[in-house]
């Protein structure tokens, strides 16, 4: 839980990697006072911002949530995490993933692009992730409106594994309208946020997924984007 409430606030890959260096465990670096995790590294605003939001964490709170929402949270730290996401610059330090499989998968192939897509590119979309479901090959994709909602779609239907990538926490699924699908993905697949429970999408954050995308695919296939 420790390590979803430096989440919290707002702490990164450079934070987490500085205290792990300085301390030795994220549990460590959560008691320690703020003005080690200044000696540490941290900038002054994650250092209050982290102060703030450990005068009000609840750790059992945070593990009762997830397990209501049927989720679990990877680390760093953790066996599970996916490998090649470990490879990528600012690899994410938390995963929250909901699903009955991944998010490592042995074959994937990360399927993105427009949201007003052309009725060519609708076809391109689920041509090329029909050929690839019929392979086993999964499909990563952002549960966006227009080809990432059409390539989660054709992999649901033909059985194949997918996974998103939400620009938010996994309870927090945006667009609405695709909600259902979401919780189609989740029966063969699963829902991955670097963020914790109840965070909201964020502009800001659509950009920075696009690396967790990539990180969890051996290619990307991109339809129809500027």
């Amino acid at each position: 839980p420790y390590w979803l409430a430096l989440r919290r606030a707002g702490l990164g890959s450079t934070s987490f990697a500085l205290l792990l260096a300085k301390f030795g465990s994220i549990e460590e670096a959560w008691r320690a006072a703020p003005g080690d995790w200044r000696a540490a590294g941290v900038e002054e605003a994650y250092a209050r911002s982290l102060a703030r939001v450990r005068a009000g964490f609840d750790a059992e709170k945070e593990l009762a949530a997830l397990e209501r929402a049927g989720a679990r949270a990877l680390t760093w730290r953790d066996a599970a995490y996916p490998e090649r996401l470990r490879q990528i610059p600012q690899s994410p330090p938390v995963l929250v993933v909901r699903g009955a499989a991944g998010p490592e998968f042995d074959q994937a192939v990360a399927v993105v692009g427009t949201r007003s897509v052309t009725p060519y590119g609708r076809q391109a979309t689920e041509a090329f992730c029909t050929a690839l479901a019929e392979l086993g090959v999964a499909i990563i994709s952002g549960l966006a409106r227009g080809v990432d909602a059409i390539a989660h779609r054709t992999a649901v239907e033909r059985g194949a594994p997918t996974a998103a990538v939400l620009a938010g926490g996994i309870d927090q699924v945006y667009p609405r309208e695709n909600a259902g699908l979401a919780e189609r993905i989740a029966e063969v697949g699963c829902l991955v946020s670097e963020y914790p429970l109840g965070t909201p999408a964020r502009r800001d954050y659509f950009p920075r997924r696009n690396r967790i995308l990539s990180g969890l695919a051996r290619a990307v296939l991109v339809v129809e984007a500027g």
